[in-house]
């Protein structure tokens, strides 16, 4: 089983993850290999908080371009924790 550091990369912040911070739903990156139960317990660990439920999707990369150069950008995945009822993560509550 990976590291909780290794498994979560760092939160989304964009303004529908921040929203859903009302519903007790936390956006985070993830790596690409980590399943749904070690995104459960590398959240528990590092925020001290129950997990309800996790979903996961995977984002594919977009194509850049560099003048005639074209490359993409990397594959990512993003998991949406659930809290159980009366938990909460701080460092999301001053977004």
């Amino acid at each position: 089983m990976r590291d909780a550091r290794d498994v979560l990369i760092r939160p989304v912040i964009s303004e529908k993850s921040v929203g859903s911070v009302e519903e007790n739903k936390y956006t985070f990156w993830v790596n690409t290999a980590a399943n749904k139960i070690e995104i459960k317990s590398a959240v528990e660990k590092m925020f001290k908080v129950k997990v309800d439920d996790v979903r996961t999707l995977k984002v594919k990369g977009k194509e850049k371009r560099m003048g005639r150069y074209v490359g993409t950008t990397p594959d990512r995945k993003k998991a949406i924790v659930t809290l159980k009822p009366g938990n909460k993560i701080e460092g999301f509550a001053g977004l």
